[in-house]
């Protein structure tokens, strides 16, 4: 990932018409050389500088310096919420980069910080105490990655848990408009793969539970065709027949 931001900043530098003036070069030397403090200090005065506060950079290199830092057992004293913080920075930088300028050239950083969420989202899912921070988990997930498709079921799971019903319903509503534009699901990444096939498997048996057999069978034939070699999507599909 280090050196997929080294060649975007070096793309960066070379161009001369830009939306934003600053490039950050020297966040993304803190960043490699793994001054995670120092770079979220320098990051974050200019998220309040007036020149550069509209500018999404900043705000990204904080949430991938708390994601790094989260890793690592030196920081867990000083920054107990450091990966949970990590996504809200990621969400912060999304609505500055609304139009995705930046946002495609860190599909890595997407991938491992998606995993990270979605793991424990579905862990404090299960977990009755639990569930106000797996809604804010998946609430984060569809902040900082709309296009995510799973991240808006899992959303709902936990709004429906909450006894959220309304806003689980708009979730799914929206779970199917980002799936629709979404196209193929072969198509998507590995990690997005992974947490809507969770997501289908869970929404299934809520829908079964609420006694909507056919529209459970409806939307667990979404990922028939992808995930039926996974042992427990057949395992739900089957339980539907």
């Amino acid at each position: 990932m280090k050196k997929l931001l080294i060649l975007t900043a070096i793309m960066l530098l070379g161009m001369r018409a830009h939306a934003q003036k600053h490039v950050y070069e020297d966040l993304l030397v803190l960043f490699v050389d793994e001054k995670y403090e120092k770079c979220i200090f320098k990051a974050e005065a200019y998220t309040q500088a007036e020149a550069t506060k509209k500018d999404a950079l900043p705000f990204f290199y904080v949430s991938m310096c708390l994601f790094e830092m989260s890793k690592q057992e030196k920081y867990a004293v000083d920054y107990p919420k450091a990966k949970r913080d990590a996504a809200k920075w990621a969400e912060k930088y999304r609505k500055k980069d609304k139009d995705k300028e930046f946002f495609g050239n860190y599909e890595d950083y997407w991938a491992e910080l998606n995993t990270a969420s979605f793991q424990d989202g579905e862990n404090f899912l299960d977990d009755p105490k639990g569930v106000s921070k797996a809604k804010q988990i998946f609430d984060g997930m569809t902040g900082y990655f709309p296009e995510n498709p799973g991240a808006w079921l899992m959303l709902a799971m936990s709004q429906y848990k909450s006894n959220m019903v309304k806003e689980g319903d708009i979730s799914v509503k929206e779970f199917d408009k980002v799936l629709g534009a979404a196209g193929d699901i072969g198509t998507l990444p590995k990690d997005q793969k992974t947490l809507l096939k969770n997501a289908l498997i869970r929404y299934a048996d809520y829908l079964v539970s609420k006694g909507q057999r056919d529209r459970a069978k409806q939307y667990a034939a979404l990922g028939k065709d992808h995930f039926m070699e996974e042992p427990d999507f057949k395992g739900m599909w089957e339980g539907l027949r």
